[in-house]
């Protein structure tokens, strides 16, 4: 798992948190600048969260059961990536 897979994980975390984030602060009636602001600093606050967990998990030998992203997980149930 090298760089691009934590880039990859962080992107699409981050877009993510970004999309419901920001559409939340907008269904409460708050302004497009507040809620793209908002968006922007919880996602990546939340994403990198999450990677770094992730990352540490990996390091560890814990794999997400869950998830199953990880060439260790996918080897086991033949699918290709």
């Amino acid at each position: 798992m090298g760089t691009a897979f934590w880039l990859r994980r962080f992107t699409v975390v981050f877009g993510g948190a970004f999309v419901l984030i920001a559409a939340a602060q907008l269904l409460r009636g708050r302004a497009l600048e507040f809620a793209t602001f908002h968006g922007l600093v919880w996602a990546a606050l939340s994403a990198t969260i999450f990677t770094v967990a992730r990352f540490y998990q990996a390091r560890q030998g814990q794999h997400c059961a869950i998830c199953r992203d990880t060439p260790e997980t996918l080897a086991g149930d033949g699918r290709q990536r």
